[in-house]
Order: structure tokens, then sequence, then C-alpha cells
């Protein structure tokens, strides 16, 4: 969906040229902006790759597990369907821990393998279910996941350094605070949202 928006974009941006008989200017301009996303892409690869290896490096120091530790009784609040499988427990848990730290493209792998035990646990402990139909602990964990806290929102940070930005790390307190919000407006919502007949009946 996204790139037909984006192709619409180009299509109408090159007929509004033709119209004001600006096709010139357009074309130039199109050609100036792909040489600069270019190079803020270059630049932004270094700062990314500093960020990764910190987080790496966090990551083997055992911070993970940290995060781990603390979060485990409030996931095992959250889904008490699942709370008897230390598996899919873990699984969350550690998805979280690195969509906290920033891991980004990273924490998708603990993602997939998150929904996966959650899908095993709920055949071992509910009965089994239809294989594509999200479950409401499925849903939770997607709504988990878009909107968890942000503790280190390391590719924002790259992007304003890459930018030009005299003080990259200027936007942490707002998104410490946005984040939690968002975080806490969606749990209660699902936890809502659960309570809905229709819900019930399509999950």
């Amino acid at each position: 969906m996204l790139n037909i928006v984006w192709i619409a974009m180009i299509i109408i941006g090159f007929i509004a040229g033709i119209a004001n008989g600006t096709v010139a200017e357009v074309t130039s301009a199109a050609f100036e902006a792909a040489g600069e996303a270019v190079t803020f892409c270059i630049g932004l690869m270094g700062i990314i790759c500093l960020w990764c290896g910190l987080v790496k490096i966090s990551e083997q120091a055992g911070l993970m597990e940290v995060f781990a530790k603390i979060f485990r009784p409030v996931i095992k609040k959250l889904f008490p369907e699942i709370s008897s499988d230390d598996m899919a427990v873990s699984a969350i848990v550690m998805n979280l821990a690195a969509d906290m730290l920033g891991l980004g493209n990273a924490a998708t792998p603990l993602g997939i393998n998150a929904c996966k035990e959650i899908k095993r646990a709920e055949n071992r402990l509910l009965g089994p279910g239809s294989k594509y139909k999200p479950t409401k602990n499925i849903c939770l964990f997607l709504i988990l996941n878009t909107v968890s806290v942000q503790l280190i929102p390391s590719t924002v940070i790259a992007m304003r350094a890459a930018a030009g930005s005299a003080d990259p790390s200027k936007i942490l307190f707002p998104v410490w605070g946005v984040s939690f919000v968002t975080c806490i407006v969606g749990i209660v919502m699902a936890k809502i949202c659960e309570k809905l007949p229709w819900y019930k009946l399509n999950y």
C-alpha cells in the first residue's frame, strides 16, 4: 500500500510540473533529492553500526537477562493463560527487552519466535486451535511489540545525528514519556476488548 502511495505522489508531482511548465525544475529536484538521500544513508550507516555495536555489547554483558528477570512477573500477569510456560514467557520478555534497547530489525527474529512459543503454549494448555487465527495473547503481544517503551531510540538518534542535530539525544525524555503512555493505553484497550462479546466470538 505504501508503495502505491509513493508512486502516486511521484506521478502527481510530474503531472503538476507539466501543467505548470516546471518539468525541468521537478526533474532537477528529483535528482538532487536522490543524491542527498544516498549521502544521508551513508552517514546514517556508521552511526547505526555504532549503536548496534553498543547494544550488542550490552546484550553479551547480560543486560538482556536483567530485563528478562525484571519484567517476567509483569508478563505473567498480562498473559495468565501461558504463565506456566517458561519458554513462552522468556521469548516474550527477550523480544520486549530487545525493543526497549533499540535493537530494531535484530529484534524481529525474537518476535517471530515469541509468537511461535505463544501458539505452542496455547495448543498445549488450551487445546489446538486454528493455525492462522490470531488469539488474544498473540494480539496483545503484537500490541506490546508495537508500542513498547523505548529506553534507547537508537534509530531516531542516529537519524538526528546524520541530519546535523546539535543534540541528537535530546529526544530521550519525550520518547520515554510518549512510549510509556502509548504502552499503557495499548494494554488497557486490549484488555477492554477482550471483554467485548464480538471480540470473544472472533478470537
